[in-house]
């Protein structure tokens, strides 16, 4: 049995996330979220425990991971690197190495071509919070795996392929299905993808931006 914090737990994917390891394994789960009662469905079972508080605050991050076996990751925002510097901090002071942590496209200026200028500009306000949490993360002594999905939709299909840091990325969507069947696979294979930081893409979805917009 492995016991999995799950930061930003009130996300979308991170809500599959838990639907699906809740159904499908043993795993118990902590689910840290700014307003607990968002997640009110679950105070009753008993592999659930549900923690309010703030990834900024540090010594209570801290104290919430004691006991846990892997961190995930689902927080974002303009201030992602504060949040990343707490998450580092509070993982050392917890003895915690294994790190599933959610990141973006365009992280690594990987996107080519139009769509790489398009989403420069559609998440322009994000991306420095982006690429200065991977290199915060990439600098710790942690044990990580970072996804950068492309941008996400909600269709009910698991369909994605991966390119590593260093290689252009594909495609221009995926679905937050596919990126939760990731990130299960690893809890599930923890010894997996570490170090590495996974760009996630549905295959031939290439053009200028995402079908949808």
């Amino acid at each position: 049995m492995t016991k999995i914090i799950i930061l930003g737990a009130h996300g979308q994917t991170a809500r599959i996330v838990t639907d699906e390891l809740l159904q499908n394994s043993d795993n118990e789960l902590k689910l840290f979220l700014r307003n607990s009662t968002r997640l009110k469905q679950y105070q009753s079972n008993p592999r659930v425990e549900l923690i309010e508080g703030d990834v900024l605050n540090t010594e209570q991050l801290a104290q919430a991971m004691q006991d846990v076996d892997l961190v995930y990751s689902n927080v974002g925002g303009i201030d992602l690197a504060d949040q990343t510097k707490s998450i580092i901090k509070a993982m050392d002071q917890a003895n915690q190495k294994r790190l599933i942590f959610i990141s973006s496209l365009g992280t690594y200026h990987e996107v080519p071509g139009k769509f790489g200028e398009w989403n420069e500009s559609a998440i322009a306000s994000f991306l420095p919070g982006f690429r200065k949490s991977a290199k915060l993360i990439e600098d710790s002594d942690l044990e990580y795996t970072m996804i950068r999905p492309a941008w996400m939709d909600n269709k009910d299909e698991i369909d994605y392929e991966t390119t590593q840091k260093g290689e252009p990325f594909k495609g221009t969507e995926v679905s937050r299905k596919s990126i939760a069947d990731f990130v299960i696979k690893l809890i599930n294979n923890p010894q997996a993808h570490i170090g590495e930081s996974a760009g996630l893409n549905k295959p031939n979805t290439d053009g200028d931006k995402p079908a949808w917009i």
